[in-house]
C-alpha cells in the first residue's frame, strides 16, 4: 500500500506515523484474554476492549464518513463504540479480540486507500488529531490493564519492574528549600525563571484546539523545582500525618479526602518492596490527585505552578527568545531524552513503569528542569479552559465541553504516553480527584 501513495512527504509521515501508532498499540492486547479484554476494573473507565473498536469508529467516522463521504461500513458498532452511544457499565458485552481486529483492519485498510487521494493540504489536521486520538486511547487502555492488575493482586508487591536512575550531572545553580531539605533528601533544588514574556501553546499542525492558538504571556519571577516531587519526599509527607491532618488540605480536598479513605497514591509500592529496591525513592510519586499533590505543596511551603508558569519553564529558551517544541529543542523524542512509549524499537513500553528523575539529562529544559516529559503528569494550579481565540476541532465536544471549572490542567506526559502527544504545549485534563492516571507534580514558589 505504501508504495501506491504519492511521494508527498506529508503523506508519508502520516502512513508511517498510523502504522506505527497500530503496531504498538496491538501489543497491548497481544495474548490477552477474554475476560482482561471486557473487564471493567474501575467504574469511571471503559473496558479496554471498547477503547480499541472506539478507536477504530472514529477513525470511519471522520476519514471515510465525513471526508470521503463514504457509507459507515459497521452501522451495528455505530451505537456501542460511539462516545455517546452507551453508558460505560454498559460497555463490557463486547464483540470478541477477533472480531475487533477484523473491524480495525478492514477500517485501517479503506482509510490508507483513502489517504493516496486525499487532499492533504486541507486534511492534515484532521489526520495528525486522529494519530493522538488512538495515541490517547492506547494510555488510558495502559492504566486500566495496570488498574486490572492491581485489582487481580489485591495490593501484592509488584514485580521488579523499575531501574536505577543514572547519576546526575553536576547541576545548575539554583535555590535550595533548606526548611524541608533534611527531611526530604535530594531532588530539592529550585530553579529561579525570571520575569518576562514567553509564548504558550502551537499552531504547529499537529496542535489540537486547545492548544491554539500561540499567544504571548507575561510572567513575574517565581521559582519552580528542578525535579517532579519522587516518592522519597513524599513519604515524609505520609509519615508526618499527611493524610490525617486538615491543615494541609484545602476545604474541597478535605472533603474528597473523607469520601475516599485513602492514605497513599494509588500506584505505591508496599513496604517488602520498597526494601528490596530503595532506588524507588528517586521515582517521581505516581498516582496521585490534584488534592494530594495540592496537600503536599502546602506541607512544604510551596504551591502547585500555573499551566502558564509550567510551561514557560519547559518550553522557553530566553537565550534566541523562542518556544521549543521539546524542553531540549525540536528533536523528536528518543529513548535518550525522557520516559515514554519506545515506538522506535516497537515494543509496549521501553521500561513499563517510572524512572528515577535525573535518568536522562539530555531531556533538561533551557531552564534546566528535568523530567518534564514522560514518566508522570503533572498536575498544574490551572483550571481547564480555552486560549483567547479559541476555535473547537474537529468538534465541540472534545475540548469545549469541559471548559467547566471542574477539570485542572495537567502537562508532560507518563511513561506510558506516545511521542504523538508527548510535546512541551500539549495539554491534558481531568478532573482534580482522579488518581487513577499516572500522574505526579513538581512544585512552585513566589
Amino acid at each position: 500500500m505504501r508504495s501506491k501513495l504519492s511521494k508527498s512527504s506529508v503523506k508519508e509521515s502520516i502512513y508511517q506515523a498510523f502504522h506505527e501508532c497500530r503496531l504498538i498499540t496491538f501489543l497491548l492486547f497481544q495474548d490477552m484474554d477474554e475476560a482482561t479484554f471486557s473487564s471493567q476494573p474501575d467504574p469511571d473507565f471503559s473496558p479496554v476492549g471498547w477503547h480499541l473498536g472506539h478507536i477504530a469508529y472514529i477513525e470511519s467516522l471522520w476519514l471515510l464518513e465525513h471526508s470521503a463521504g463514504s457509507p459507515c461500513l459497521f452501522p451495528q458498532y455505530r451505537k456501542l463504540f460511539a462516545a455517546d452511544g452507551l453508558p460505560k457499565s454498559e460497555r463490557i458485552y463486547l464483540p470478541n479480540l477477533k472480531e475487533i481486529r477484523y473491524y480495525l483492519d478492514t477500517v485501517r485498510e479503506k482509510v490508507l486507500e483513502y489517504l493516496e487521494v486525499a487532499n492533504i493540504e486541507q486534511q492534515e489536521r484532521l489526520w495528525r488529531f486522529l494519530i493522538q486520538h488512538e495515541s490517547q486511547h492506547y494510555e488510558i487502555i495502559s492504566f486500566v490493564l495496570e488498574l486490572d492488575r492491581r485489582n487481580e493482586e489485591l495490593g501484592a508487591p509488584s514485580g521488579d519492574k523499575r531501574r536505577w536512575g543514572i547519576e546526575r550531572e553536576t547541576s545548575y545553580s539554583s535555590v535550595s528549600l533548606s526548611s524541608q531539605s533534611s527531611k526530604l533528601g535530594t531532588f530539592t533544588e529550585m530553579i529561579q525563571i525570571p520575569s518576562g514574556e514567553f509564548e504558550q501553546g502551537s499552531n504547529s499542525s499537529d496542535a489540537l484546539d486547545n492548544e491554539r492558538p500561540a499567544h504571548k504571556v507575561y510572567l513575574d519571577t517565581y521559582l519552580i523545582d528542578r525535579y517532579p516531587v519522587t516518592c522519597g519526599q513524599y513519604r515524609a509527607f505520609m509519615e508526618a500525618g499527611g493524610y490525617q491532618n486538615s491543615h494541609w488540605w484545602s476545604e474541597s480536598g478535605w472533603q474528597w479526602l473523607q469520601t475516599q479513605s485513602v492514605t497513599q497514591p494509588l500506584y505505591w509500592c508496599s513496604d517488602a518492596y520498597d526494601s528490596k529496591l530503595h532506588g524507588d525513592d528517586n521515582h517521581p510519586v505516581c498516582g496521585v490527585s490534584w488534592y494530594e499533590a495540592e496537600a503536599y505543596s502546602r506541607f512544604v511551603g510551596k504551591r502547585l505552578p500555573t499551566e502558564a508558569e509550567w510551561e514557560k519553564a519547559v518550553s522557553w529558551d530566553a537565550r534566541v527568545n523562542s518556544h521549543r517544541t521539546y524542553p531540549w529543542g525540536d528533536e523528536e523524542p528518543t529513548a535518550q531524552h525522557c520516559n515514554c512509549v519506545d515506538v522506535a524499537r516497537r515494543r509496549h513500553h521501553l521500561i513499563g513503569n517510572t524512572t528515577a528523575v535525573d535518568a536522562y539529562p539530555a531531556g533538561q529544559s533551557a531552564y534546566g528542569l528535568y523530567d518534564t516529559l514522560g514518566n508522570v503528569w503533572e498536575w498544574t494550579a490551572s483550571w481547564f479552559d480555552g486560549y483567547k481565540g479559541f476555535q473547537s476541532y474537529p468538534y465541540t465536544g472534545y475540548s469545549q465541553v469541559y471548559f467547566d471549572h471542574q477539570h485542572r490542567v495537567l502537562k508532560g506526559g507518563s511513561w506510558a504516553t506516545c511521542p504523538w502527544v508527548l510535546r512541551s504545549s500539549f495539554r491534558n485534563w481531568y478532573h482534580p480527584g482522579v488518581r487513577q492516571i499516572f500522574a505526579g507534580f513538581r512544585c512552585a514558589a513566589d
